[in-house]
């Protein structure tokens, strides 16, 4: 009868490294970042986040959308960011004629006490 061999013991697991910095990627020339902060109307944040949802996915699809990322607020439940990223201002400007977007913006009032954007260029 062969003799069987010994299983070697499994070295234990060392735990993950996590990387102390994300890879930093240079936008195209001419892209812009979006910043638009939107805090709901007492008793709006769900109808609020609901309707910001369901402009993610179509946006997303649009031409020259390189990023589009909703967040809320970790200690402000009814307040939203949403962290955009363009191409060009051509490619934003037709992003606000689209159907999704026109639709948002006809019932924003209803839902907002206040928002604030700014449009941001990477330099470094």
């Amino acid at each position: 009868m062969p003799k069987r061999r010994a299983k070697k013991k499994a070295a234990p697991r060392r735990p993950r490294r996590i990387s102390r910095g994300a890879k930093i990627t240079k936008l195209p020339k001419g892209a812009l970042t979006l910043i638009v902060t939107l805090r709901a109307k007492d008793g709006q944040h769900l109808l609020l986040e609901a309707e910001l949802r369901a402009l993610i996915g179509p946006t997303r699809k649009e031409e020259g959308c390189l990023q589009y990322d909703l967040h809320r607020g970790a200690d402000q439940p009814g307040t939203f960011l949403f962290h955009e990223v363009w191409a060009s201002r051509e490619h934003h400007t037709a992003h606000t004629r689209t159907p999704h977007f026109l639709r948002w913006n006809a019932r924003k009032d209803a839902l907002l006490a206040g928002n604030e954007l700014a449009f941001w260029q990477q330099i470094a």
